[in-house]
């Protein structure tokens, strides 16, 4: 789209721009409660006709600033809209299916530092473990590193107790994952330390695993639910990372909006993990540690996380995220 082109177009358009800015001021300082039917439905509106006003500004470089205002409205109206939205398994469905791979591939920056970090971690503590087999100590307990000794696998005792274990498992799980995307409210340093000790843990295990030569028993246990939990924590992560962001770098926005800004985007990407957790937690809890063939799991881990980058990376349309 031409310059000129562009001004005539945004002059045309802005007094809409300027509207739904009104009304949402107006919800702001009254509450969505004092808004008539009328306003309500104006805001829907004016919803629909922006968001498609965000679509063609993306597409003029010269633009930026306006797609910046533009975007942030819709974030703003997108939550009065649908906060009152009644939830139910269909609408989940719709939007992990519609929604929700738009949302991860807009914050695939934080996915990607949070990625790193793990990674990075689970290498060093491989190597120190590696190169001095005795710093395993700090991260593993006395009854896990004697029953590597003895070649067996600590996690024999789950078959036995299978349902209460998978409840416990996914319990824990939600709970890492919830900590790891809260740590986000101390500026990031408490996602950072998460998935620092995540990334030791799983490398210091790797290490020790290797020195007792129980690796190929280590990755068969860890590669049907891991395909789904350690991509539910690195996104946990990346949520906490935005949070983080949000705080330390509020741009020209107020930090109070940054932080609220930031703290949807948040919430969004991590809602996400929730139904990954509860199917990795029943994987831990009866599939992983039974003696199902070591090449079942590594297909089941395989196709699990082949159907879940499908899901993630899917083509999708542009959508009113915020940057």
């Amino acid at each position: 789209m031409a310059q000129i082109l562009s001004n005539q177009w945004i002059l045309k358009r802005r007094p809409h721009w300027d509207r739904l800015a009104a009304l949402l001021a107006q919800s702001d300082a009254s509450g969505l409660g004092q808004l008539s039917r009328a306003e309500l439905q104006e805001i829907a509106l004016l919803y629909r006709q922006v968001a498609a006003d965000l679509s063609v500004l993306r597409q003029d470089s010269t633009s930026r600033t306006y797609a910046q205002h533009v975007n942030h409205l819709l974030a703003r109206a997108h939550h009065i809209i649908y906060s009152g939205r009644k939830t139910n398994l269909l609408t989940v469905l719709r939007f992990l299916r519609d929604e929700y791979p738009a949302i991860f591939q807009h914050q695939i920056g934080y996915v990607a530092a949070a990625l790193l970090v793990s990674v990075a971690f689970g290498l060093l503590g491989a190597a120190l473990t590696s190169a001095r087999p005795e710093f395993m100590r700090h991260f593993v307990g006395p009854e896990m590193i004697a029953t590597m000794e003895r070649h067996e696998m600590w996690t024999e005792s789950v078959v036995s107790v299978a349902p209460m274990a998978s409840s416990a498992i996914m319990t824990n799980n939600l709970t890492v994952s919830f900590i790891t995307f809260a740590g986000g409210i101390v500026f990031g340093l408490g996602t950072f330390f998460a998935l620092f000790t995540n990334g030791m843990m799983l490398g210091v295990i790797g290490a020790a695993c290797q020195h007792y030569e129980m690796s190929l028993a280590l990755w068969s246990f860890v590669a049907p639910h891991g395909s789904l939990e350690l991509p539910s924590i690195i996104i946990a992560g990346a949520a906490g990372f935005r949070l983080g962001h949000a705080m330390l770098f509020p741009g020209a926005l107020r930090w109070r909006e940054s932080v609220a800004r930031g703290g949807i985007e948040a919430t969004r990407l991590v809602s996400g993990i929730i139904p990954l957790l509860v199917i990795a937690g029943s994987l831990e809890g009866f599939f992983s540690p039974s003696h199902a063939p070591v090449w079942l799991k590594f297909t089941v881990g395989g196709l699990l996380f082949t159907l879940l980058n499908l899901w993630l990376f899917r083509p999708v349309k542009p959508t009113a995220q915020t940057n």
